[in-house]
């Protein structure tokens, strides 16, 4: 596991993000202080951008992993490996932030393994060390280095959620998707369409979020929202946007569906 470094030269290149309250200045102070952050939030609501985009102010490599069922500790940390016939220690993207004074950023990491979880915890301390158990060293962590993760606490089950141990390790900044005020001129920014024909598509979209527990596993996500609104800028209809970014990517079930092309018709006529 690589991970996926990236190294911007400042706020000037920074991602685009449109803060909705203090999230860019509390993200600031804990990287200051050497505080891991948390990020709560459902999938699609801008975590991931919000990462990106603090990284490149701050002017520090970010290395993001995203994490799945069969990700290891030893995929962060790092393994021996065969090459050119010999066998050499080969780090991890965990490893090299510590050692770079990067930003790891592991995406939803409730979905590793639990063995995970165990090698976050001595970095999440006043002690900011990594043990390479198999090479024998101890890293303390380079000046800057910073740990963030993330998860969606609305998605997970029971068997699927971090201990409050584990928890109350990290600064918790909660996000949601952004009231219409914010939504709007991101989807325009994004997308490139007109502000006047993104706004019917944010109503949609809080309609759906509206659904969400009901018959609905989860909301429409901004990015979906984005995706249709690209669709419609280049051209594709209206109603046939819609139904490839923000129907088909919430349910297979046929019946569901059609009710929620029910809620189109009854916005976009």
């Amino acid at each position: 596991m690589d991970g996926n470094p990236t190294n911007l030269e400042g706020a000037a290149n920074a991602p685009f993000y449109l803060p909705t309250g203090d999230e860019c200045e509390l993200f600031a102070a804990a990287s200051q202080n050497n505080l891991p952050v948390l990020l709560k939030g459902p999938t699609g609501c801008g975590k991931t951008r919000f990462v990106a985009h603090m990284a490149a102010k701050l002017n520090r490599k970010l290395y993001t992993v995203a994490c799945h069922d069969d990700l290891s500790a030893s995929d962060l940390i790092g393994r021996y490996l065969l090459k050119g016939g010999e066998t050499v220690w080969v780090d991890g993207p965990l490893t090299r932030a510590v050692r770079e004074g990067a930003i790891c950023y592991l995406d939803e990491v409730v979905e590793a393994r639990k063995d995970v979880t165990v090698v976050l915890h001595p970095l999440t301390d006043d002690r900011r060390i990594l043990p390479l158990d198999r090479t024998g060293e101890e890293l303390e962590a380079t000046p800057g280095f910073m740990l963030v993760a993330s998860y969606n606490p609305g998605y997970q089950n029971i068997l699927k959620t971090l201990k409050p141990s584990t928890r109350q390790r990290f600064v918790s900044m909660e996000f949601d998707f952004p009231t219409p005020e914010y939504e709007i001129p991101v989807v325009v920014r994004e997308s490139g369409l007109d502000e006047e024909r993104v706004k019917p598509l944010v109503r949609l979209a809080n309609k759906l979020r509206d659904l969400k527990g009901q018959d609905l596993e989860e909301g429409v996500s901004t990015r979906l929202v984005i995706y249709a609104a690209t669709l419609i800028n280049q051209g594709m209809p209206v109603e046939r946007a819609i139904l490839a970014a923000m129907i088909e990517p919430l349910s297979d079930d046929a019946d569901v569906k059609r009710g929620l092309l029910d809620l189109v018709t009854a916005i976009f006529g």
